[in-house]
């Protein structure tokens, strides 16, 4: 049982690189697994956290997620718990292509899913995608009480929560989010509060040249 002292961790990992040379803006969709350098990514990022005091591994049920998680389960002697909690947004845009050129969001039938930012009219409120997470988060500290838990999920819904907990405003630029490839989202908790963010990429040697690029640019 926990205790209001009982410091717990619980890393948010997003998943690694996805074999997508279409473009196309997958979202929920089967079928798009990590590329060979998206495994690399996880295997770094389970061999840096193979000390750790993991005792409890999540992650979403999309492939590109079990498959980050994979890993885990040699390194840490540990099974998958699969929580649809955090698995990634719903999007309307999902299935269309975003390559250069494509023009996805100035054709007429996609005007009325922009008409609004805040929620967003696109996709899946933001506040509902915090509680999601914020609820997934919790169920792991409450299985690792004592020790850390590891949830692979998913960029948007990894910085959305994130921006929550730091009082941050959950509209964005979706350029500016600080949560590359295998990157690791840690909250703190000190019995079920939150004591402190923090921010790693165990890969970051790793990232694509234009992912190194957007970080460098963003400022991230």
């Amino acid at each position: 049982m926990s205790t209001e002292s009982e410091r717990t961790v619980v890393h948010l990992l997003r998943h690694g690189e996805v074999h997508n040379p279409a473009g196309v803006l997958y979202g929920r969709m089967a079928g798009y697994h990590l590329s060979d350098l998206g495994r690399q990514m996880a295997e770094r990022v389970a061999d840096e956290l193979a000390g750790r005091d993991i005792v409890h591994l999540v992650s979403s049920p999309l492939e590109r997620a079990q498959q980050t998680a994979a890993p885990f389960v040699e390194r840490l002697g540990l099974d998958i718990t699969t929580d649809r909690r955090a698995i990634e947004a719903a999007n309307y845009f999902e299935g269309k292509s975003f390559a250069v050129g494509s023009g996805a969001l100035f054709r007429p039938s996609a005007w009325w899913h922009l008409r609004n930012p805040v929620r967003p009219s696109w996709g899946e409120p933001y506040r509902q995608l915090v509680r999601r997470m914020r609820d997934t988060m919790d169920d792991a500290r409450i299985a690792a009480a004592g020790h850390e838990a590891l949830v692979v999920s998913h960029q948007l819904p990894i910085w959305i929560v994130r921006c929550a907990v730091e009082g941050r405003p959950l509209v964005h630029d979706p350029r500016r989010r600080q949560c590359t490839l295998c990157s690791l989202t840690s909250f703190t908790y000190v019995g079920d509060e939150i004591v402190s963010v923090g921010y790693s990429e165990p890969a970051v040697d790793l990232l694509p040249v234009r992912e190194r690029k957007a970080k460098f640019s963003a400022g991230a």
